[in-house]
């Protein structure tokens, strides 16, 4: 579902390595934990698969498809989800809906189901005709996740996604996660809530300082130790 091959990102020209060689093979049915410190190189990362920052060297190959070679049907795979949710403050609930439907080109006779499915999920039937400038944050995230997921993407791009949610919205996304990898599509997300990443992910990879130094379920990262949390593992590796 994601290939990563030999990718590589730097910045002030080349004096920050920010991504360096990093190679990864995300299943299909999978749900992907992406763990490091602040500056590892995850939210880099993430931009290069959806296509928002060019790799300076390496593929990303997401459904089949080089996002370089062939952007446009990558993009088309993709339900993208950033840490701070990116949507336009001037629309209405409703209209960003229909307008992430029709840039996905969802068939009209699926898109008013699906649209009224996540607003009452997320509990925002009420307020999908006002302005998302009068939304709060988690209001935000919220309508920014039920655009993502409007089009069944094949692979499903969070980060940190949990950031904003109240406990019920937060209980609501880690079912839809698994629900959506049960359809054979893919969760791919960056957290800092390692007890989240602990109980829900099926396979865990830690990037720190740009390289890849762990990935792999939780018991293969546990190397026997069967009591040994996420948390003693992520920061045993980190402070190495």
């Amino acid at each position: 579902m994601l290939k990563i091959n030999n990718l590589s990102k730097s910045y002030n020209r080349g004096a920050i390595k920010a991504v360096d060689h990093l190679n990864l093979h995300v299943k299909p049915g999978e749900i992907f934990g992406f763990l490091g410190p602040n500056g590892a190189g995850k939210t880099t990362t993430i931009k290069m698969i959806v296509g928002l920052l060019n790799p300076d060297e390496g593929s990303i190959i997401v459904n089949g498809y080089d996002n370089q070679k062939n952007p446009i049907e990558a993009k088309k795979s993709i339900g993208y989800v950033p840490d701070t949710p990116m949507v336009y403050d001037r629309l209405t609930g409703m209209e960003y809906l229909s307008f992430m439907a029709d840039v996905y080109q969802v068939p009209s006779d699926q898109r008013k189901e699906k649209i009224n499915y996540f607003l009452e999920m997320f509990d925002l039937t009420d307020a999908v005709n006002d302005l998302i400038k009068s939304y709060s944050h988690g209001m935000k995230q919220k309508i920014a996740l039920a655009g993502a997921l409007l089009h069944n993407p094949a692979l499903w791009i969070m980060d940190e996604p949990m950031v904003g949610l109240d406990p019920k919205s937060s209980h609501l996304l880690k079912e839809l996660m698994r629900q959506h990898c049960q359809k054979g599509n893919t969760v791919f997300f960056s957290t800092h809530i390692l007890e989240v990443a602990e109980r829900l992910c099926d396979r865990i990879g830690i990037i720190h300082r740009g390289k890849l130094i762990a990935v792999g379920t939780l018991d293969e990262l546990r190397r026997g130790e069967q009591a040994e949390t996420l948390e003693n593992i992520f920061l045993e590796l980190t402070e190495q």
